[in-house]
């Protein structure tokens, strides 16, 4: 992603400060300089990454921080809100809602990917429940009909545009006239842009906007276009007052801190983010999930939203659940969790959303992730079915089993002793976890018969003595009180989050960061 780089470094800065010895006023200078170097050389704008060492450095006064405060938790919750408020406009978006016909429009200049988001986006509403149809209004760039009708004909969505008619008020006009006729709740219009900003191409805005007068107006941004993001926004707000912005081309390697000015200038929520070219890569923006995935902390909602799609029908994901359930976690548990796995996307897709694993796989590109997961499955495919229900043990027993299994696989016995480490390692989180699971039962339990108010707030107590930092606590995580409240709804006592509760979650995911852990495996031929 555009901003990894970005990430890394920040996280690099945070981490070596609070692994000093010598906690000073010295060392966090330093550590600001490292951020806003950073954020610089990201694009992001100079007067923003001025604030933000301000504020940073007013929140974090060590001459009047209290002993008994720990510093360390202090600097990275300060560190993880200031990034926050840096690209939170604390403004809502607009939220179509179903039965009633909504008009999107989409401005920005050309080549920012207008054309390709309108239909990710008609796409995104589609896959949840929306009637969703296309109207192309860009009569300006050759073939903007044809690129909107082939992508458009792929997602299976209706369309509207013309190849004769050259007003694009009227075109958009019959389009959105023609949808709402026929009663689809997403109508969202694309229009053409310019290589530069041109009075006919605000001019031509104004004519469309006022023939459909669409419920919001989008602006769509590249992420690599810099410092100019911020006079580019203005202009297009001054004229257009677009409601909501997406950033594409965030797959990048080119500096994309820029478009979070854009942010800042215009007051204006990023609501996507574009991350490929397949019409699946489009991410739901929110800050506090942003930061915690720009910092290696994961986006374990956007985690659990991806997996609930991918295995909600799989029928070998909810026998490995159930054995996650009961603290037993067995080689065929892990081979379908190497499945699952493969079928998510892209390795780098997915690094961000798991917490610690985009620093893990840094240097591994997708080709050799996807390599490294196929190896793995050779691996169990030349097991027996008694070895794939059991525990492992056999083969600390029997080791001539992991000479046979390399043969078979095509792979080496150092491989197999590798996935064999990481089952093990899975094996005891699972137990953990089938533990954790009697003992917050347990709890419930407890607080049926007392008063749970005073039971939360003593285990609120005891949780702020042991963060430090006025219970903060670690950066995005819930306090306690809420994370008793998301027990309560856990279905069997673990912490829910959006619909699948944490085991399911480990379940699906667990294998992923044992099968990239071991690492050190060596490479023999594959199939």
């Amino acid at each position: 992603m555009v901003l990894q780089d970005l990430g890394r470094r920040i996280n690099s800065a945070v981490n070596d400060l609070t692994r000093s010895n010598n906690l000073d006023e010295k060392a966090f200078d330093d550590m600001l300089k490292e951020i806003c170097a950073a954020l610089l050389s990201a694009d992001v704008n100079v007067r923003l990454v001025g604030t933000l060492r301000k504020s940073i450095k007013a929140s974090v006064n060590f001459a009047s921080v209290p002993a008994a405060v720990n510093k360390k938790r202090l600097i990275q919750k300060t560190v993880f809100d200031e990034l926050v408020k840096l690209v939170d406009p604390r403004a809502d978006s607009f939220r179509p809602k179903k039965g009633r016909s909504n008009v999107i429009m989409f401005v920005g200049l050309q080549g920012a990917g207008k054309t390709t988001t309108c239909t990710k986006l008609a796409r995104h509403y589609q896959t949840r429940g929306f009637k969703t149809a296309l109207v192309c209004a860009d009569t300006f760039r050759a073939g903007a009909f044809d690129q909107l009708k082939q992508n458009a004909t792929k997602a299976k969505i209706p369309y509207y545009g013309s190849l004769t008619q050259t007003d694009p008020a009227v075109v958009a006009a019959e389009g959105v006239a023609k949808f709402k006729k026929e009663r689809f709740d997403i109508i969202i219009v694309d229009t053409s842009g310019r290589h530069r900003q041109e009075e006919e191409l605000f001019t031509e805005m104004t004519q469309i906007q006022t023939a459909v007068t669409p419920d919001q107006t989008i602006l769509v941004l590249d992420s690599t276009i810099g410092q100019a993001a911020e006079a580019q926004s203005s202009a297009f707000k001054a004229t257009a007052d677009f409601g909501a912005i997406i950033i594409t081309k965030t797959d990048g390697h080119a500096a994309g801190g820029g478009a979070i000015s854009a942010v800042a200038a215009t007051n204006t929520p990023i609501i996507f983010l574009g991350t490929g070219e397949h019409m699946m890569d489009l991410e739901r923006f929110e800050p506090r999930a942003f930061v915690q995935k720009l910092l290696g902390m994961g986006d374990v909602a956007g985690l659990v939203e991806h997996v609930q799609a991918m295995t909600k029908d799989s029928a070998g994901a909810k026998e490995t659940y159930k054995h996650i359930a009961e603290g037993i976690y067995t080689l065929r548990d892990f081979r379908e969790n190497i499945t699952s796995i493969m079928k998510m996307g892209p390795l780098s897709k997915l690094s961000g959303m798991i917490p610690g694993l985009s620093n893990m796989t840094q240097g591994l590109d997708d080709e050799d992730g996807s390599l490294k997961l196929r190896r793995m499955v050779y691996i169990f495919d030349s097991m027996t079915v008694a070895e794939l229900d059991g525990d492992g043990k056999v083969f600390v027993e029997q080791p001539s089993r992991m000479v046979r299994i390399a043969h078979g696989s095509g792979t080496t016995v150092r491989e197999v002793e590798d996935v064999l480490s990481q089952h093990r390692m899975m094996a005891g989180m699972a137990k953990r976890v089938g533990g954790q699971k009697k003992q917050m039962q347990r709890a419930q339990d407890m607080m049926k018969g007392g008063n749970k108010n005073q039971q939360m707030a003593a285990m609120q107590k005891r949780m702020q003595s042991m963060g430090g930092a006025g219970g903060g606590g670690m950066p995005g995580m819930p306090d306690m009180a809420k994370m008793m409240q998301m027990m309560g709804g856990g279905g069997g006592g673990m912490p829910n989050l959006g619909g699948m509760d944490m085991q399911s979650l480990m379940s699906q995911m667990g294998g992923l960061m044992g099968g990239m852990g071991g690492g050190g495996g060596g490479r023999g031929k594959g199939r």
